[in-house]
């Protein structure tokens, strides 16, 4: 889903290549106290600390906003739907909002934390 993604933004064959097998194909290992363990193969994910996390993330979450009637604050992974609510036409205009990110978040794979 994100290699089709950075193709919709313009990235090559071989940058998505590169990024698919970086995603999919490599292994990593743990040092604790000087030991090191043995190199075990990374199903998924994107490793947590890296650079290409966070221009990954943003690349997917690029769309979250589209066809959103009202501000989108987006924050890394914190995004808010923001607008007054004092007429029927706005609780309605909000809700929709609403509805749009619930099916983004269905259709992308990602969970909403309603808590929020």
């Amino acid at each position: 889903m994100i290699v089709s993604k950075l193709e919709r933004h313009g990235f090559n064959g071989s940058t998505t290549r590169w990024t698919r097998n970086w995603l999919y194909v490599h292994t990593q290992r743990v040092a604790v106290n000087g030991l090191m363990s043995k190199w075990q193969s990374v199903m998924n994910g994107v490793p947590q600390g890296s650079v290409l996390e966070s221009v990954l993330f943003n690349t997917f979450v690029s769309d979250i906003d589209s066809g959103i009637e009202r501000t989108v604050s987006k924050f890394a992974n914190d995004t808010k739907v923001c607008g007054a609510v004092d007429t029927l036409e706005g609780r309605d205009a909000i809700q929709r909002d609403l509805d749009r990110l619930e099916r983004w978040a269905y259709a992308n794979l990602m969970k909403v934390n309603q808590t929020k």
